[in-house]
């Protein structure tokens, strides 16, 4: 009976306030897709997050404030101070907002999708890391200067973290290294050769030590300075995708692939706990709530989760409710089976509005391209003189949208096979028509 009452409240508490007397799972819904990034404001207890449907929420008071200013999914989320944050994601832009007004300032540069950021010590400096192989450093003082890059990698670089007297950065990498870097000169060495592809980083509150996750499942600590291994605690899932730490508490958290929190005692150096968060994994993202008694989470669901972590063990994996984009396709018909694997996670079929990050597809058919009322559409498209139609639907995914539609923000994928694009076709007619008033 415990354990249905506290599943219930997983449908019943939306967007429940995260401070220190917050003892509940509690759910943020309202994203239109998978949940990426999380942050928490140290000075106001606010939650963010960055989503695959291009925006950032922030959280508070059970309901959602939306920040639209992406091209595409944004990755990464992070607090500036009380009233400032810096967003970035697969449009390869970093966004900079003021949380009174709304306002965004966009900083470019990189040349392919930013992943992490992070804040210098005295709040003068962002960092940006880029699958396009460079680490970005923007004035948060001056921000009409011109950015510096740091290259170095032989991949892209997945993390960054600051020293803790701002002097040197951290950067992990898809090359399997982590790099230290001098500030004042660019100049690096290598700190450790994982082998496989570092995912996340995080320096220790006193700098002596740094905590990271692989793709192979490595979870390891080493010396910040020489690279030294202190403790280990790869365990059989992966890849790790996540880390938080509250230095207060001595908790690090650590997010995988299989949908698992592993909950570590920095002051002793154990695992104090592990828990099945997620139904379905992974778990993208991660954030203590300011006083480090709750935990929150996102990953492949539209839904971010908090937990009290001192419950931790007590709740049953999250995401129990089914999303049309994680159903079994080999429950559905053909043509449907291809929109979910193809379209749902971006398209809602519905009409608008919609949080999604593509257009909403109802009442598709006939309409000019780029021409649905309140989506932000790329130059590209908004300018198309494309009709919807079966010739030109069969068209886009013959061919692919990339050429179809050089520059658009549709992703690159094909559906090769002629009869599953006519399945599609015919699945869309019926399941985007309008419907009917009795």
């Amino acid at each position: 009976m415990q354990r249905l009452l506290q599943s219930l409240l997983v449908c019943l508490i939306v967007a429940a306030p995260i401070g220190a007397a917050a003892q509940q799972f509690t759910t943020m819904k309202g994203h239109g897709g998978p949940v990426m990034g999380l942050d928490v404001n140290q000075s106001t207890g606010q939650v963010a997050t960055a989503s695959f449907d291009n925006s950032v929420g922030l959280w508070q008071n059970r309901a959602a404030r939306w920040l639209e200013g992406h091209d595409a999914a944004v990755n990464t989320v992070l607090f500036l101070g009380p009233d400032r944050a810096a967003s970035a994601g697969d449009d390869f832009a970093v966004i900079l907002w003021d949380l009174a007004s709304g306002a965004a300032s966009r900083l470019t540069g990189h040349k392919g999708k930013v992943v992490a950021l992070a804040q210098s010590p005295d709040g003068a400096v962002l960092a940006s890391a880029s699958w396009d192989g460079s680490i970005g450093l923007w004035s948060l003082v001056a921000p009409d200067r011109a950015p510096r890059f740091l290259t170095g990698h032989e991949a892209g670089v997945n993390a960054v973290a600051f020293s803790h007297d701002g002097t040197q950065l951290y950067s992990a990498s898809a090359d399997g290294t982590i790099r230290v870097w001098d500030i004042a000169d660019g100049s690096s060495r290598i700190l450790t050769n994982q082998g496989f592809g570092v995912n996340c980083i995080l320096l220790g509150p006193d700098g002596a030590w740094l905590a990271y996750g692989a793709v192979d499942g490595v979870t390891r600590v080493i010396d910040a300075e020489n690279g030294d291994q202190l403790a280990d605690f790869s365990l059989e899932r992966r890849p790790i995708l996540s880390m938080d730490h509250h230095p207060a508490t001595h908790q690090l958290a650590v997010g995988d692939g299989h949908g698992y929190i592993m909950i570590i005692d920095t002051a002793r150096w154990q695992i104090a706990r592990d828990f099945r968060a997620m139904r379905r994994g992974p778990v993208w993202a991660l954030a203590f709530s300011t006083d480090g008694q709750t935990v929150l989470a996102g990953g492949l669901e539209d839904v971010a989760y908090s937990w009290p972590v001192s419950l931790l063990d007590e709740f049953d994996p999250a995401g129990g409710a089914e999303r049309s984009f994680l159903r079994d396709p080999d429950e559905m018909p053909n043509g449907e089976r291809q929109f979910m694997r193809k379209c749902s996670i971006c398209h809602a079929l519905t009409p608008p509005p919609s949080r999604k990050a593509g257009p909403s597809l109802y009442n598709v058919f006939g309409r000019q391209a780029g021409t649905l009322p309140g989506y932000r559409y790329s130059e590209t498209l908004a300018g198309s003189d494309i009709i919807w139609t079966d010739k030109t639907i069969d068209a886009l995914f013959d061919s692919g949208p990339d050429h179809y539609i050089p520059g658009s923000k549709m992703p690159m994928q094909r559906i090769t096979a002629p009869n599953d694009r006519q399945d599609l076709i015919a699945y869309l007619r019926r399941a985007t028509a309008p419907k009917q008033e009795n």
